[in-house]
């Protein structure tokens, strides 16, 4: 019989798998559409805001500052100190290169998306994410 933590853990990884997927398939779709030649495919498919960046690529696992997978992990300012990573630079680093079961977003976002979202972050952060 499966424990009520074995099953919350298997459910963790299960979404965990799921978003990544769903990533997987968003960004083979969007390069999909590029490489067909629409001209205006990489102003339509690309998020303006860095909010829209973080929706789009944090979310899954980072709602509201959370996160899904290690909850003291989160994108709150006190864990953000704790970690170090209360600069954009840090973030920046992180996000492009990953860390752990957390993937590099260098091949998917560009440097100014990446600086951009690690602003937000730390703007959403001061704010509790509000």
């Amino acid at each position: 019989m499966i424990s009520l933590i074995n099953l919350k853990k298997i459910l963790v990884a299960t979404l965990l798998i799921l978003t990544l997927a769903f990533v997987e398939i968003a960004t083979n779709s969007e390069s999909a559409i590029l490489f067909e030649g629409f001209a205006n495919a990489d102003i339509a498919t690309t998020p303006a805001t860095a909010a829209e960046v973080f929706s789009a690529n944090c979310a899954g696992c980072h709602i509201n500052g959370g996160n899904i997978i290690r909850r003291g992990k989160n994108l709150k300012q006190k864990a953000l100190k704790k970690y170090g990573m209360d600069s954009i630079a840090n973030i920046s680093n992180l996000v492009t290169n990953g860390k752990g079961i957390m993937p590099a977003y260098k091949a998917r976002l560009s440097e100014q998306q990446i600086i951009d979202v690690s602003a937000y972050v730390l703007s959403q952060a001061e704010t509790d994410w509000k």
